[in-house]
């Protein structure tokens, strides 16, 4: 890998990642539109490291938080109520799902789950599943003729079922097309939470996932040797820097703002590959030349 791929592919993590319109989808295609070499797994999950502690540096208050009050609940009976222990002990309940998965199907992950056609139908299908719980959401926001506004959900309703539901569906993100931020926030607004609220436990639970996917994949490719170190480093780097910026807008875009651009754009590219794919124009496969 050069550094200017390196450069390009950080920019698109960073800038990917926390939209709800698949990170690891727009790699692996900036890659094929570009006639590189697919990233990979390995490349895409260590370069989340550098996002996922933009995440950290964001949400910084609220992870003291939670990380403070669910440790000293664990001696401390008396604070096992409080919101923020139990959040602590949700964002763990979420993260089994993608644990499990991420292991068992770790060879179908970096194989046949990375074929554009799968890519091209999970950008389309998941964006349809996002566009239905946007409108949900609206409806409930803004009421109706005959219907007062309803109250969504807050993060204090969460609880157990709804946390491994929301694990459920970040574990579909497996998947490259079906985007982390997509699958649970559009779980959360199906659940009936808020949009902010969705959004930020999304972004919560993703923390233990995305870490233990980059310690696993930095401890495989240190064994193995098998990626290009320095770009690797610099594309981390580039996606961290990219990233904060990205939350900062994304929370504030989603406080007033629909979903539906995400929606029509996730569309309108998965369409697109399976022109291109069907022309010959890309091929399918990592590592195969179009026709």
């Amino acid at each position: 890998m050069s550094w200017f791929e390196s450069l390009i592919l950080g920019l698109v993590q960073g800038l990917t990642e926390f939209l709800p319109v698949s990170s690891s989808a727009h790699l692996r295609l900036t890659a094929a539109f570009s006639g590189w070499e697919d990233p990979g797994a390995a490349f895409t999950a260590i370069t989340q490291i550098g996002t996922e502690a933009a995440v950290l540096i964001y949400f910084r208050k609220d992870i003291g938080r939670i990380i403070s009050a669910w440790t000293r609940s664990l001696t401390n009976k008396a604070l096992r109520s409080d919101p923020d222990a139990r959040m602590g002990w949700l964002v763990i309940v979420g993260s089994i799902p993608i644990g499990v998965l991420g292991v068992t199907l770790k060879d179908q992950i970096e194989g046949p789950f990375r074929d554009l056609r799968i890519t091209a139908t999970m950008l389309i299908g998941m964006g349809i599943v996002l566009g239905v719980a946007d409108r949900l959401a609206a409806r409930d926001e803004s009421g109706g003729r005959h219907r007062a506004p309803k109250q969504r959900k807050a993060l204090e309703d969460l609880g157990v079922r709804d946390g491994l539901i929301y694990g459920l569906c970040q574990a579909m993100a497996l998947v490259p097309g079906v985007s982390r931020s997509g699958a649970t926030i559009s779980g959360g607004l199906f659940m009936g939470y808020r949009r902010e609220a969705a959004a930020r436990y999304s972004f919560l639970l993703a923390i233990p996932a995305v870490l233990a996917s980059g310690a696993f994949e930095l401890k495989d490719a240190t064994e193995g040797g098998h990626v290009s170190w320095g770009p690797t480093i610099f594309a981390t780097i580039i996606a961290f820097g990219v990233g904060y910026a990205v939350i900062a807008w994304f929370m504030k875009f989603i406080s007033t703002k629909s979903f539906m651009p995400f929606v029509y754009y996730r569309i309108a590219l998965g369409i697109l590959i399976i022109v291109l794919v069907g022309m010959g124009v890309l091929s399918p496969h990592a590592g195969e030349p179009a026709h």
